[in-house]
């Protein structure tokens, strides 16, 4: 898999990255993620320049994410119904994802691709939802910024530690995701009580 990925984005260069990313955001099975690792080591080797494939990643992610919430929005629960199997969407998963996006949808857009079984329905859920195009839009490009920096950074610094590092980001990346997300309830928690203990007294 990994000479695979690393043929083909040697030989298409940022336009194979661009797809792959795009795919990524999509929610559906593939390994964007793993490309724009790789991506970083090319970059290591001088193949590609960080610039371009930065801002190749972003673009193509938000691409994908804008498309995935298009969907969602105009075609609503009965898409999901229909393509559950493709996007390994399950009833209680999507009952679960609303939830989560009706407490927060700031944390549900940018902490939700951290968590597995939740990460490819984030930007189908805001569009159901009909949350604000823009809304969406800046918080999708908080995730994507960062994402796409952070694996970029382990390809360029790591290089070809790529298997060990990809099953250390597999396995950590989720519990730092539920650890933000947990402490984004907490200060919304303690916030909320000082708002109340302020309007009785």
């Amino acid at each position: 898999m990994f000479d695979l990925i690393v043929n083909f984005l040697s030989k298409l260069g940022l336009g194979g990255l661009l797809a792959g990313v795009y795919v990524e955001a999509m929610g559906l099975p593939f390994p964007g993620g793993i490309m724009v690792v790789i991506a970083g080591i090319l970059i290591e080797q001088g193949k590609l320049d960080f610039p371009s494939a930065f801002a190749i990643t972003f673009f193509g992610y938000s691409a994908g994410a804008v498309t995935a919430y298009i969907i969602g929005r105009h075609l609503g629960q009965p898409f999901f119904e229909r393509c559950s199997k493709l996007l390994q969407i399950s009833p209680e998963r999507f009952e679960k994802a609303q939830i989560w996006l009706d407490r927060s949808a700031p944390a549900f857009i940018v902490f939700g691709r951290f968590v597995p079984g939740l990460s490819n329905l984030t930007p189908y859920m805001a569009g159901v939802s009909r949350i604000g195009f823009w809304y969406f839009l800046f918080y999708n490009s908080l995730f994507t910024a960062g994402w796409g920096l952070l694996y970029l950074m382990v390809g360029m610094f790591f290089g070809y530690n790529y298997q060990a590092i990809a099953r250390s980001l597999n396995s950590k990346l989720p519990l730092v995701g539920l650890a933000l997300l947990l402490l984004y309830f907490i200060y919304s928690y303690a916030k909320k009580q000082l708002k109340n203990r302020v309007k009785n007294l």
